[in-house]
């Protein structure tokens, strides 16, 4: 159980690439990305042995390919890795990069990572931690939601004059 093959791209245009194994992943790969919505979202397609994970954000796509015992935790912990870095590195250069501008310097990135979240023992906790931190993360925003505050308006008045 490995995670095969990994991309970043800007729609159909791919930005940085590794695979850890030989075969036709990027020709599989440039058919999956030509159908997928610009919208942020994430997502699982399975076809055949495989499974193709992917997290669209701002137009972004962080797509991996796994074998079909690989759990959905893991693959999504390593594209929310590999996201993070990304954008911390590229920022907004990512929207205007031509094909492959950013391959040299970040397929060694999604190397290093693909190992990391591999190895069942090194991605376990990380992806725990990360799980439990969404799941806070959802729990306070229903609780802000849900919350009846009936003096609500009355703290935005006083914020908008003080005196």
């Amino acid at each position: 159980m490995a995670i095969l093959f990994a991309v970043v791209a800007r729609g159909s245009t791919v930005l940085a690439k590794h695979a850890c194994f030989s075969g036709n992943f990027l020709e599989v790969t440039e058919q999956i990305l030509a159908r997928i919505p610009s919208e942020n979202n994430k997502l699982t397609y399975s076809h055949g042995s495989y499974l193709f994970h992917y997290i669209c954000h701002e137009r972004i796509v962080y797509l991996c390919i796994t074998d079909d015992e690989f759990e959905r935790s893991r693959a999504f912990g390593f594209l929310s890795e590999v996201k993070k870095r990304f954008q911390t590195t590229y920022g907004s250069r990512a929207q205007t990069a031509l094909p492959y501008a950013m391959n040299s310097e970040f397929s060694s990135t999604l190397a290093a990572q693909m190992k990391h979240h591999s190895d069942p023992k090194g991605s376990d906790r990380l992806t725990e931690t990360q799980m439990h931190v969404d799941d806070l993360k959802g729990i306070m925003v229903r609780n802000i939601v849900h919350c009846d505050w009936p003096n609500t308006s009355t703290m935005i008045q006083k914020h908008e004059n003080p005196l």
